[in-house]
């Protein structure tokens, strides 16, 4: 899908579950990790995630649009638009968009360098970084921390 078929798709989008014209624009945004789309207060435009525009994640794709939509009605409104937002919350359950973005695999793991582990509870305490056990104890029951393994 490229950025005219976004356009058009936003803009129908809103004429059919809105009643109300999309008159700004839709541009696609590449660099989107963990959101599906974002609503820019200042000019009114709305950015798509790249990663939502292929046939497979058409269903996501119309959630996101209506999740970003209810945000820009709303503040065109002068209503709230914000996700804690009684009146957002109750538009967005109306029209059927999506709450969150799923998550489609884009996500980075977090990678695990050191397993630090209590000698008196045995809770273990992943970390990417390294952290003083002279001065850091165990959260659960204060017991001293031991560096179990370094996994570099």
């Amino acid at each position: 899908m490229n950025q005219t078929e976004l356009q058009n798709l936003v803009e129908k989008i809103s004429l059919k579950y809105f009643s109300r014209p999309f008159i700004h624009q839709v541009k696609i945004n590449r660099r989107m990790k963990t959101t599906g789309g974002r609503y820019h207060l200042d000019d009114h435009h709305i950015e798509i995630n790249a990663h939502f525009l292929t046939a497979e994640h058409y269903d996501d794709l119309v959630g996101i649009i209506k999740h970003e939509l209810c945000h820009y009605h709303l503040h065109l409104l002068g209503r709230g638009y914000q996700h804690r937002n009684r009146d957002f919350k109750f538009l967005l359950q109306k029209v059927g968009g999506s709450r969150y973005a799923p998550d489609i695999g884009l996500r980075q793991k977090r990678k695990i360098n050191y397993l630090y582990i209590c000698q008196s509870c045995k809770q273990q305490y992943p970390r990417n970084r390294r952290i003083n056990t002279r001065r850091y104890r165990c959260g659960k029951c204060q017991g001293k921390l031991i560096l179990a393994k370094k996994f570099k």
